[in-house]
Order: C-alpha cells, then structure tokens, then sequence
C-alpha cells in the first residue's frame, strides 16, 4: 500500500465493535434495530433535498471550485495572540478562534481545545476542501492542553493529523459523543484518556463541568458506517461563566431546552455558516440564527463554522454579513472577534469592530 493510501486509510478512523453499538442499546438516541445513532426525529435527514435528488455531478464541480466569493480575495485580518496575557490567570473564561468551530479556551487556569482542526483541508484527500485561512498559532506553539472536547467525527471537526499530535500528550483529557472514541483508539490514544457521554450526561474535571447536550446533525467518516457514532452540543460551565457550543446541528427544540435546562449562558458559539436550503435537517439557516441565540438565552452569539472553509456554496463572508444586519437590527448581541483575539467574558461590554 501506499504512504498516500495509508494515510487516506487511517483518516477514515475505525468504528465501534459490536460489544461497542451494543452497549450504546440504552441510549435513547440509538435505534437497536438499526444499530445506528438518531435524531429527536428520526427521518428528519431525509426530508432534505439533497437525500431526495443528490448531489449531482455538475454541483460537485462547483463544489470543487473556487468561484462565486466563496474563498476570500485576501488574506483575512488575523492577530497573532500574546499566549501570556492569554494564559494569566482569571475569574472569567478567555477564548481565541482559530477559524471554523475550533476554539481555544482559558478556563480557571485551564487550557481546553474545542473541535481543534489545524490540518491545511478538511477532507480525507489533502488537495480537497483546503484552508482559506491559516491558524494563528501551530500546534507546536499552542499552550499545554488540558482538555479537548470534540463535537462529531466529520472531518472539519475531528481532525486526525490534530488527534496524533495529542496522542502524544499523554495528560490531554479528550471528551467526546457516545463512539468517537473508536477513532481516536486508533489514533493511537490510549482509552483511559476518553470520556465518551451521551446526551445530558456531564462529567466534572477540577470544577469544570462538560455536558454533552442534543443536536440535531449526522455522523460518520465513510458512508458505509453513518450515524454509528454520536453528535452534540457542549455545556461548559465554570465558576463564573456558563458557555454553549452548538457543534454543527440543524434547528429543533433542542436549543430551547439547553436554554431551560442548563442556561442562561455567557456566550453562544453558534454554528453560522456552510449552510444551504437542501441541508436545512442538519445545519442552521440564516433565518434561524435568531431563533436559535432566543431559544438558547444567552447574552452574546459568538459565530463559529465559518471563516477558514468552505463546504457550501455561499460567500466566504456572507454569514458575518447577515449576523452584522441582525446586529444592527437589535435582533441579537454579536461578538466576531478577529482570528486570534483574545476575548474575556467579563462584565465589561464586548463591541464587535467590522474587520470583514
């Protein structure tokens, strides 16, 4: 075989045994007969356009290309951040993002990496699907990890180039939905770092609380064994502050339940890009942001998936646009910071400066 097969081979992860799906029997997110994870509705997918009529070949085209806005004409404004202002100790979580969901978190003295991806495409072919905009920081220069939280297997956000680089850090903690960590076995981090959790499980690492909250999404990192891992929403609560990631997830109760049961948040980092109408079962549309940030009662809505890829078929910069106008409307409290700002979510007001 090789060295490109094997590569291509490896990203493609490994899949829960059958002890693994059937341990995963008394979760009520999981349909025994099918042996597959499911959504609160569980054909929802399939109302989509694109289950209906594919994806077609002349779309893949455009899809492979760049036209259309939809890669940015120049590089975008980015900060290389100061990691020791960064890593001061604080009462309030400091964040910086990396670009699409990835973020980087200072959590009471506490370094945690949600959905890190800093491979140059998110695709299992390195030519495919490449970076727009590079991280601010390698992961050589990243901090010491002490956590890692991980919202799905797809490849924009379980990244494997990333995970073997931690693999080698034997003290980084990795948190994931039910099944993910069958990927990261294979990986080569051992099983006594992983913590798998179904929907409304929490676990608590020295006084930080991580829930694993509902989506409504898909898995998988090869057709062949879609929907036998888990999806979700992540609840990071701390001392002082109570943060909600949205990973990727189309819009359903959910988010007005997170916002009833475990709200009201600090910060929403809602997914607000690569959407279209054909996908509306799995990704938010612009029309629904605004549900979504009421629904989840929080203060300000931080967009995430957005900014370094592009998997749809919009503009590079058309979800920042459209969140601008809500924010000009009063219609939600925007925080878009450049990649690599700092920001602390004190009681001091963040304003959002255009950079776009």
């Amino acid at each position: 075989m090789s060295k490109v097969a094997s590569v291509f081979m490896s990203s493609l992860g490994a899949h829960p045994n059958k002890n693994e799906l059937r341990s995963f029997e008394k979760s009520e997110n999981f349909d025994a007969s099918k042996q597959i994870f499911i959504n609160r509705r569980p054909n929802i997918t399939k109302e989509q356009p694109i289950q209906k009529d594919g994806f077609g070949f002349s779309k893949f085209i455009e899809f492979l290309g760049k036209g259309g806005g939809r890669y940015p004409e120049k590089s975008l404004p980015s900060i290389k951040p100061d990691m020791e202002k960064f890593l001061e100790k604080s009462d309030h979580v400091k964040s910086i993002w990396f670009g699409h969901s990835t973020i980087l978190l200072n959590v009471d003295s506490k370094i945690v990496l949600i959905d890190p991806i800093f491979s140059g495409s998110s695709s299992p072919v390195p030519l495919f699907v490449k970076r727009f905009a590079p991280p601010v920081l390698s992961l050589e220069e990243l901090p010491e990890i002490d956590y890692i939280i991980i919202s799905h297997d797809h490849y924009d956000h379980l990244d494997m180039t990333t995970m073997k680089f931690f693999a080698k850090k034997k003290d980084v903690k990795i948190i994931t939905p039910l099944g993910v960590g069958s990927h990261l076995k294979r990986w080569g981090i051992d099983d006594s770092r992983i913590t798998e959790l179904d929907w409304w499980q929490d676990v608590d690492f020295e006084g930080i609380k991580f829930t694993a909250t509902p989506a409504q999404h898909f898995s998988g990192r090869d057709q062949a064994h879609e929907n036998t891992t888990l999806w979700a929403s992540w609840v990071v609560k701390t001392q002082n502050n109570n943060l909600y990631f949205s990973g990727d997830t189309g819009y359903d109760i959910h988010f007005k339940e997170i916002g009833a049961r475990l709200g009201p948040f600090d910060v929403a980092f809602m997914e607000s890009g690569q959407y279209n109408p054909d996908w509306f079962a799995v990704h938010l549309l612009p029309e629904e942001w605004p549900k979504a940030y009421a629904d989840i009662n929080a203060k300000y809505y931080f967009p995430i998936h957005w900014g370094a890829f592009s998997l749809s078929f919009h503009t590079w910069d058309d979800p920042i646009l459209k969140l601008d106008e809500y924010a000009q409307q009063g219609v939600l409290k925007l925080m878009a910071p450049k990649l690599g700002e700092i920001v602390s979510f004190d009681e001091q007001e963040y304003v959002t400066k255009k950079w776009w």
